[in-house]
C-alpha cells in the first residue's frame, strides 16, 4: 500500500464497502458521541467521515485529534445505514472504521477556523493565507481559476495562436501607472523596471513576422488599490495578432471569453450579442465606460425643458457654455420614499442633492385647487362622470417647471403613472459618475437588473486627445498608441475630434478586456504626440524600440488583453478581487504572510549602489 494513501477523501463509495484503505488528510471536524468518534477527513478533493469506536485499538490517540491535524488512517470502509446516508457529498453512502493512525503534522491552536463560514478580519485571513486557503470556498475559487486559465490557453491553441514568454525584468515604459523599479548592481546608478504589460515587446513579435502570439502575461503596476484592481501585480490573457482590423480583434476574442463564461458561469445566461457602443454614448446613457448593460436604464439630455423654466438653479446653469441637464429614468420608482432615499444617497456622494419629479394618479385635492372647487364637488364629478382622474407629476422639480414641461419629459422618457426620474446638471464631466453610480442604486434597489446574466458590450471610437480647461493644453485622453480613426487626415483638423481604433470589453459594470489596433506607421506616430507637445527626439528616446523596430517593415497589427483575475472574480461572484488570488496583498499592498515590503540589509544596498534617505 502507498505510504500515505490508497484513495483519496472524495473516492470511496459503496463499490469499496469491505475494503482496507489508507487515508490522509486534515480533520475538518469532530464529533464526540461518548464512546463513538466521528472525524470528518478533509482532503483538497473532498471529505470522508472515518469513525471509531472503544473497540479501535486507536481510540485513545484519536481523543487528541484537534482541527487541522494533519493525519493518516487505516481502516475499513463501511456502508451507512440508509437513514444516515448524506447525499450531499460522494462518499456520502460510506464511512471508513479506523484501525490504524498516524499523526503527519499537530496543528497548534488556530487563529481563524477552517470549518464553517466565520467571517475574520482580512487582516487575520491574509496573515494566515495558508489556512484561510484551506476553506471549501477558497479552494473552490483557485480551481476556477485554474480551470478558467487552462481553458483560455485551450482556446488560444484552437485558433491557432502560439505562446511566446515576454522579459520580466525589462526597461520603464509609460504605461499610465507606476513602474516597479529595479536596481541594477552591475550597472550603478541604473533600474530595471517590471513590465506594467508586455505592450511593447508584443508589438514587436508582430514585427518579427510572427503572425498571431498569446500569453497568460503577469503584470506589475503600482497602483492604489481598489475592490476590483491588485495593487501589485496581476494576470491577462495577452494577445496581438497581425494584418487584422478592429472587427478581427473582436470576431477572435469573443468566442475565447464568451466559452470561458459558458463553461464556468453556474448557469447564468451569457449573452452572445454583444453591441458596439461609442465612448461618448456610453458616458452619456450610462455615466460610465463600463457599463452594467443588465441594468436597462437609459439616462438621457433634458435640457430643452429646464432651458428659461421656473426652475431658476437650472435654467441659470443652462445659460454657461457645456452645461446640460441629465435625467435618470426610474421605472416603478415613484413615491417619496423612494425619491428622499436617492436624495439622500446623492448627499452621500458630496452633491446637495438630486431634482426629481414622480408621476402618481391624479388627486381630487390637486383637480379642487386647480378648479377652484371643493373636493367634494369634484367627487361628485368624478362619479358622474364628468371629470376623468388622469396623472400627475409630483415633486420640487414639477411645481417649478409647470404640468406641460413635466409631461414632455415624461413623453421623452416613456415613463408611466408610478414611475420617476431624477435629474444632474452642470458640465457632464463634473456630475456624469455619480449619475453613472445613481442609475446603478436605482436598478438595484428597483429589481430593474438581472443579476442572473453576463451581459457584454464593446466600447468603441475613444478620443485620442482632451483639452486642459486651466491650461488650454492638448494631451492624451486615451492610449496614445492607437490608430487614428483617418490617420494623417484626422491628425491635420481638430485633435478634439479624433477618435482612436480603441476598444474596451465591458461586463457587468466592469472592464475586462482593453485593446487597440497599433498605429504602426512612424510618421503618423510622431504627428500624434507632436499634437500632445511630445516632440521626435522624446518619442525616440521614450520608445526607441519600436520606433527603429517601424522603420524596417511593420505590418499591421492590433490585439487586446483581458484580465484573468477580474474575470475569475465574476465567474465565483465575489465583490473582492483578493478572493480569487492565491496571496494578495492587502490594500495598502502588503503581503502580511512574507512580510512585505520589508526593509533591506546594509550589504544588499552595498551590492546595489543605493542609500535610503530617512523620511522626515
Amino acid at each position: 500500500m502507498h505510504a500515505y494513501r490508497s484513495h483519496t477523501c472524495a473516492e470511496l463509495t459503496k463499490d469499496n464497502v469491505g475494503q482496507t484503505v489508507r487515508l490522509s488528510g486534515w480533520v475538518h471536524r469532530v464529533r464526540d458521541h461518548g464512546g463513538l468518534l466521528f472525524i470528518d477527513l478533509r482532503d483538497h478533493y473532498g471529505i470522508t467521515q472515518v469513525m471509531a469506536d472503544a473497540d479501535s485499538p486507536v481510540f485513545a490517540q484519536l481523543e487528541k485529534l484537534r482541527s487541522e491535524w494533519c493525519i493518516r488512517i487505516d481502516g475499513n470502509v463501511m456502508a451507512r445505514d440508509e437513514s444516515l446516508v448524506n447525499d450531499a457529498i460522494p462518499t456520502g453512502a460510506i464511512e471508513v472504521f479506523i484501525r490504524d493512525l498516524e499523526v503527519l503534522g499537530a496543528a497548534d491552536e488556530l487563529p481563524l477556523m477552517v470549518f464553517g463560514d466565520q467571517e475574520y478580519p482580512e487582516e487575520t485571513r491574509l496573515k494566515y493565507r495558508y489556512l484561510d486557503l484551506r476553506r471549501e470556498k477558497l479552494q473552490n475559487n483557485m480551481k476556477l481559476r485554474s480551470d478558467v486559465v487552462a481553458s483560455m490557453r485551450k482556446r488560444m491553441w484552437d485558433k491557432e495562436f502560439r505562446e511566446f514568454q515576454t522579459p520580466i525584468i525589462t526597461a520603464s515604459s509609460p504605461e499610465g501607472a507606476r513602474d516597479f523599479l529595479v536596481p541594477s548592481r552591475l550597472h550603478p546608478g541604473r533600474f530595471y523596471a517590471l513590465p506594467q504589460a508586455p505592450q511593447q515587446f508584443k508589438q514587436l513579435i508582430m514585427v518579427s513576422g510572427y503572425d498571431k502570439y498569446f500569453q497568460i502575461a503577469p503584470c506589475f503596476r503600482d497602483e492604489d488599490p481598489r475592490a476590483d484592481r491588485s495593487p501589485t501585480d496581476f494576470y491577462q490573457l495577452d494577445l496581438e495578432m497581425s494584418f487584422v482590423t478592429q472587427q478581427d480583434v473582436f470576431d477572435t476574442i469573443q468566442p475565447v471569453i464568451q466559452g470561458v463564461f459558458e463553461e464556468f458561469g453556474g448557469g447564468r445566461k451569457v449573452d452572445s450579442d454583444w453591441q458596439q457602443i461609442s465612448y461618448k454614448d456610453s458616458a452619456l446613457w450610462y455615466g460610465t465606460d463600463k457599463p452594467d448593460l443588465r441594468n436597462p436604464i437609459k439616462m438621457q439630455v433634458v435640457s430643452e425643458h429646464f432651458a428659461g423654466s421656473g426652475f431658476a438653479i437650472f435654467a441659470k446653469l443652462l445659460e454657461n457654455a457645456g452645461t446640460e441637464v441629465r435625467a435618470i429614468p426610474a421605472p416603478k420608482g415613484g413615491s417619496r420614499k423612494f425619491c428622499d432615499r436617492m436624495n439622500k444617497f446623492a448627499q452621500g456622494e458630496g452633491l446637495p442633492g438630486m431634482g426629481y419629479i414622480f408621476w402618481r394618479k391624479q388627486s381630487a385635492d390637486s383637480i379642487a385647487q386647480e378648479q377652484g372647487i371643493s373636493v367634494k364637488e369634484v367627487n361628485a364629478k368624478v362619479k358622474a362622470g364628468e371629470i376623468v382622474l388622469g396623472n400627475e407629476a409630483a415633486g420640487p422639480l414639477a411645481k417649478n417647471i409647470g404640468p406641460e414641461r413635466t409631461e414632455a419629459i415624461r413623453q421623452q422618457l416613456g415613463l408611466e403613472v408610478g414611475d420617476a426620474a431624477f435629474f444632474l446638471a452642470g458640465k457632464a464631466k463634473a456630475f456624469e459618475s455619480v449619475a453613472g453610480r445613481a442609475r446603478t442604486v436605482i436598478g438595484e434597489e428597483l429589481g430593474l437588473t438581472d443579476m442572473d446574466r453576463f451581459a457584454f458590450a464593446w466600447i468603441v471610437d475613444f478620443p485620442i486627445y482632451e483639452k486642459d480647461e486651466e491650461t488650454g493644453k492638448i494631451d492624451f485622453e486615451h492610449n496614445p498608441f492607437s490608430m487614428p480613426q483617418g490617420g494623417m487626415d484626422a491628425l491635420n483638423g481638430d485633435p478634439l475630434n479624433v477618435l482612436g481604433y480603441q476598444y474596451d470589453l465591458a461586463c457587468n459594470g466592469y472592464e475586462l478586456v482593453s485593446g487597440a489596433i497599433r498605429n504602426h506607421k512612424l510618421d503618423v506616430m510622431f504627428k500624434a504626440f507632436e499634437i500632445a507637445g511630445y516632440g521626435k527626439e522624446e518619442v525616440e528616446k521614450r520608445f526607441g524600440a519600436l520606433v527603429n523596430a517601424f522603420q524596417f517593415g511593420a505590418p499591421p497589427h492590433g490585439g487586446c488583453a483581458a484580465g484573468i483575475d477580474r474575470i475569475v472574480m465574476l465567474l465565483a461572484n465575489e465583490a473582492n478581487i483578493r478572493e480569487v488570488i492565491m496571496f494578495p496583498m492587502n490594500q495598502r499592498a502588503e503581503d502580511l504572510m512574507m512580510a512585505a515590503p520589508s526593509e533591506p540589509l546594509n550589504e544588499q544596498l552595498r551590492d546595489l549602489h543605493l542609500r535610503v534617505i530617512p523620511q522626515d
